[in-house]
């Protein structure tokens, strides 16, 4: 990857979409240095009265996460990294993104829904698996309106697909977001 160092990248899609695989390979290619933020890890800081992000009652709570998440991002930016930040950052979390005086790429990463339930089925742990949640967060990232134009399909891709698509959509400047 050429010099992107002082930018961010949202890379965002419903739970099972290839973020985070997408996000470790990308902070790992030659090039400048990279920090890849994982959202997720954002919600687990909080330790006591943390509320599921998706729950409509987790409105206050996922308004102060994005917004700490979006100053991380920024700090590193700042510092002289190439800031992935990876998790399910719908158009709904973007104003405190695009308050940040560094370069902004947003990338919502596209598959089949069943591909995406089945995804998050196999990965088991403590993560996201029930169907009626991940439907929801894949709809809501389906009429996305004027960004739109930021979604990549990756029906039928592999991972490394999906990333070759990713550096090819990030170096083309058109998933930029204008403050």
């Amino acid at each position: 990857m050429t010099n992107l160092e002082g930018e961010v990248l949202i890379l965002t899609g419903p739970p099972g979409s290839g973020k985070t695989t997408t996000a470790q390979a990308l902070a790992r290619e030659l090039g400048s240095a990279k920090v890849h933020l994982r959202a997720d890890d954002f919600w687990h800081f909080i330790k006591n009265g943390a509320v599921a992000p998706y729950l409509p009652e987790a409105h206050t709570q996922n308004t102060v996460v994005v917004d700490v998440l979006a100053k991380a991002a920024e700090g590193y930016a700042k510092g002289g990294y190439f800031v992935v930040v990876d998790g399910i950052i719908g158009p709904w979390f973007l104003e405190p993104f695009r308050a940040l005086s560094v370069p902004l790429h947003y990338i919502v990463l596209r598959p089949l829904l069943d591909v995406a339930i089945r995804r998050c089925r196999e990965r088991g742990g403590d993560t996201l698996t029930d169907p009626v949640p991940i439907t929801a967060l894949y709809q809501q990232l389906s009429s996305l309106g004027e960004l739109d134009r930021h979604a990549l399909r990756t029906e039928g891709h592999s991972p490394q697909d999906t990333l070759n698509e990713v550096i090819r959509a990030v170096h083309s400047g058109a998933f930029r977001l204008l403050s």
